[in-house]
């Protein structure tokens, strides 16, 4: 049996979309919780905790982007046009932050340290929400005529939409809380402690609300979930997710370290199968599956070998600078 390069790339896809989702999100987090936090010092901590990483977390959108241009032209041209605007805010969002990553440890006076802490926390705020705006427009479903686009310019901005902006949000900031938990110790990881846990129960609920909106608003979804063979393929992640968070409050209230982090983790990934058995096999729902919107398979065997090379190396040297800058940020550790 011949193996099927669209499936393989598309797992692949996937992949560097969850995991630039995972990575960046409890980067963005840092930045979200930055108005719950006012003293200078445990913001440099929060800062200092994810300056070795933060940069190279954003290398999976790149690949999912780039990837998605490469293999699934069709979806690509069709996605851009609907959702320019929340992709190019969200790019903005994203550069503006960084630049404020860097400044704010430049300012010699409180005012300008002040200002650079507010562009960094409002570039997180901006970049997250519009990711999940996108998000939410993509699940809706994006009209086309034959292979274009044919909606309006503002066809992404709905009430669903908006609350996944939200959803997504809160859902950062509760990666923030939690790696900070993990990084972090003293006053700052005790008030992490304290955010995490309303935070937790915030993305809980809103993860029911937009899973529940999502069966409401389409037929295929409320099928796929709720008939047989395909309720027995989704149970599972509601259990799941219940017994996380179970977990996820036992963790808190021993004050383990590690752990709410990885239960944080859980809920995304968890939300992610959800929403992959929601969508399977489409790319550009409701009209657009994975194999239409594929390139020549000659086209996939080429970036494979490509890819088969690229994506070891990348994630080796991401998982030896996570390794490399294990352990605690205290005030001493400094980014210059």
């Amino acid at each position: 049996m011949s193996l099927d390069l669209t499936l393989i790339w598309a797992f692949l896809i996937a992949t560097a979309v969850f995991l630039y989702v995972a990575m960046d999100g409890f980067d963005l987090g840092i930045g979200i919780l930055f108005p719950a936090v006012s003293a200078k010092a445990d913001r440099d901590v929060m800062v200092n905790s994810v300056a070795p990483v933060w940069d190279g977390n954003e290398t999976w959108l790149i690949l999912g982007g780039g990837g998605l241009f490469a293999v699934f032209p069709l979806a690509y041209a069709t996605i851009l046009p609907a959702l320019y605007m929340p992709l190019i805010l969200m790019l903005l969002a994203l550069v503006f932050r960084g630049v404020a990553f860097e400044m704010r440890f430049r300012m010699v006076t409180a005012r300008g340290q002040l200002w650079w802490d507010r562009a960094f926390s409002w570039g997180s705020y901006v970049a997250a929400f519009c990711q999940g705006i996108a998000l939410g427009a993509l699940v809706q479903g994006i009209r086309i005529d034959g292979r274009a686009y044919a909606g309006g310019w503002w066809d992404w901005l709905t009430p669903f939409s908006l609350l996944t902006g939200a959803a997504l949000v809160v859902g950062y900031g509760l990666l923030g809380a939690c790696w900070l938990i993990w990084k972090t110790g003293g006053e700052l990881q005790i008030r992490a402690y304290r955010l995490a846990r309303p935070l937790g129960l915030a993305t809980l609920l809103l993860i029911a609300i937009v899973s529940l909106t999502m069966l409401v608003l389409s037929i295929p979804f409320r099928e796929r979930w709720l008939s047989f063979p395909g309720i027995l393929v989704g149970a599972p992640v509601p259990v799941l997710v219940g017994l996380l968070a179970l977990r996820f409050q036992r963790a808190l209230e021993r004050r383990e370290e590690l752990m709410p982090f990885l239960c944080a983790l859980g809920f995304f990934l968890l939300s992610y199968i959800g929403l992959g058995i929601s969508l399977w096999p489409m790319i550009v729902p409701p009209d657009i599956t994975i194999w239409a919107a594929a390139t020549h398979p000659s086209s996939q065997a080429f970036l494979l070998a490509g890819a088969a090379v690229l994506v070891p190396m990348v994630l080796g040297y991401t998982a030896y600078v996570y390794w490399l800058f294990r352990g605690k940020v205290t005030p001493e550790s400094g980014y210059h």
